[in-house]
């Protein structure tokens, strides 16, 4: 607003607020609302969110309003880390008074809150989603097991003579009841100097002449 006032000389704070209202504009939700824009500027994301530098703009105005919409939203809830990453403020203060007010919950996820819906029915599934989704990620990121990785280099014997794709592999593992990722089997590959499309060691070798 003082940049405002600098260049239109003689208008008061109230007749430039008359003046904004009737073009239309918005008002950052960082900053604590010192940045204002016209009302069809932004080009707001799917988030429904648009950064000028690092002044932000969302649809759902204040940064209340948008820490709600944003938790809501999200099938699996937000973190406080990811809620950070995504809008760039500070938010530990307002989250907490969101929660004081009744405008989101919270709930313990292992070390960290997962923010999620007021409504019970909704947190309760995003609460569930989350849960699911870091259960998946652990198994994606863990790695085999001793006697998966013998089942992982049987079952690339038994495609000899050539190394199947690791996708491949873990289809027919599953089949047998052995549920490994892809990139699981890419591990044991690397470990064992084996590439898909080569030779296997058991079919590729000269057989010695008598």
């Amino acid at each position: 607003m003082q940049e405002i006032k600098a260049r239109i000389d003689g208008r008061s704070r109230r007749s430039l607020f008359r003046d904004l209202t009737s073009l239309g504009y918005r008002t950052s939700f960082t900053h604590t609302g010192r940045y204002y824009t016209l009302a069809d500027l932004p080009e707001f994301d799917e988030l429904g969110l648009w950064f000028y530098r690092d002044v932000g703009f969302s649809r759902a105005g204040t940064l209340k309003h948008t820490i709600a919409i944003q938790v809501e939203a999200a099938p699996e809830g937000r973190t406080h880390s990811e809620l950070h990453h995504v809008l760039r403020v500070r938010l530990h203060n307002t989250l907490l008074g969101l929660i004081r007010d009744g405008h989101i919950g919270r709930d313990q996820l292992g070390r960290v809150h997962l923010y999620v819906s007021a409504d019970s029915e909704r947190a309760a599934q995003q609460v569930k989603r989350r849960r699911e989704l870091t259960a998946t990620r652990a198994e994606a990121l863990r790695a085999p097991t001793k006697e998966e990785v013998v089942e992982v280099l049987v079952e690339t014997l038994r495609a000899a003579p050539e190394v199947p794709e690791p996708g491949l592999v873990a289809k027919r593992l599953a089949a047998r009841g052995i549920r490994l990722e892809p990139r699981h089997v890419e591990q044991v590959f690397e470990q064992h100097g084996l590439a898909a499309g080569k030779k296997t060691a058991a079919r590729s070798s000269t057989p010695s002449r008598r």
